[in-house]
């Protein structure tokens, strides 16, 4: 049924599953995908935004310029299951989102696990947002305008600095930008539905929370969907596949963000699986994700 239900420009493509079992495999899944991803920088076409290689309190970081200093900044974390990635890993997004979000965009090659089990990953990607917040003109981005990004992994990555950010543990944040976000370590349908679907699983979904927790219990701090209260979080833009394990954590956080009286657009993208943009970037249905995404950020940090 998910042959079936997963639109045939991917069936082609989105052929195999990421296997999260073995720790001892976590090396060449990481060189694979890192080669894979190297290997297309370089066909992207980057026209109108200009991209340098920096470090920011210690944490490597890649920066995308779309608008002229200062401009509007989103602090982005790529995907990876919180094991895998690195600065190549969400290129082509990068680089969509500051074009047409018509801002800068500051990637963050945050540490993975299990290596580096949590907080170190959420802790790299808070250091670089105080970094930008506190020297705004250094890096020539408007400190009134900020923005949090990511991409499953990255995407609970994200709502963590969004959440901190209203806790006032972190400068304010205005915008939250969630691509198929990983939120909730608990068991949700879509979780147990989509047990061998391609590119993500449900049983891989599980597995990645543990290698990012390791020892430490799942709560508010380090699972986005733990916290109780989402008052005074920023705007929302969510979109998520239909044919996804975590689609409906995607849904869940989107219906209580707008519960709590929070503005939140959320997009369901039908006949997808988990990564549909990296797999076929340049797929009408990837285009139409990279516009909507775009329009959400110029919106947020311009207005209507």
């Amino acid at each position: 049924m998910t042959d079936e239900r997963l639109d045939p420009v991917l069936r082609s493509v989105a052929t195999t599953r990421t296997d999260l079992s073995d720790l001892s495999k976590v090396g060449l899944l990481r060189e694979g995908l890192d080669e894979r991803r190297r290997a297309g920088v370089a066909d992207i076409d980057a026209t109108g935004v200009s991209i340098n290689d920096g470090v920011v309190s210690g944490v490597r970081v890649r920066i995308y310029r779309g608008a002229p200093s200062p401009s509007p900044v989103a602090v982005y974390c790529h995907a990876g299951a919180f094991v895998l990635g690195n600065l190549d890993t969400d290129h082509r997004q990068c680089v969509e989102l500051a074009r047409r979000g018509q801002c800068a965009v500051v990637s963050v090659d945050y540490r993975l696990a299990p290596e580096n089990p949590y907080p170190a990953a959420v802790d790299d990607a808070a250091a670089v947002l105080n970094r930008l917040s506190a020297n705004a003109d250094e890096f020539g981005v408007d400190a009134s305008r900020i923005a949090v990004a990511g991409s499953s992994a990255g995407g609970a990555l994200a709502a963590c600095l969004a959440q901190r950010s209203a806790d006032a543990s972190l400068p304010a944040v205005t915008f939250q930008l969630l691509h198929q976000p990983v939120l909730d370590d608990r068991v949700t349908g879509s979780k147990t539905e989509f047990e061998a679907t391609p590119a993500f699983d449900g049983p891989a979904a599980e597995l990645m929370w543990r290698h990012y927790l390791g020892s430490t219990a799942p709560s508010a701090d380090s699972v986005p969907a733990r916290r109780d209260q989402l008052r005074y979080l920023p705007t929302a833009f969510i979109t998520c596949s239909d044919i996804d394990p975590l689609r409906d954590e995607a849904f869940d956080y989107a219906l209580r963000l707008m519960r709590a009286g929070i503005a939140t657009e959320l997009h369901v993208f039908a006949g997808t699986c988990h990564g549909f943009d990296s797999l076929l970037p340049d797929w009408e249905v990837a285009e139409q994700l990279f516009t909507l995404q775009g329009r959400a950020l110029r919106r947020a940090f311009y207005g209507a």
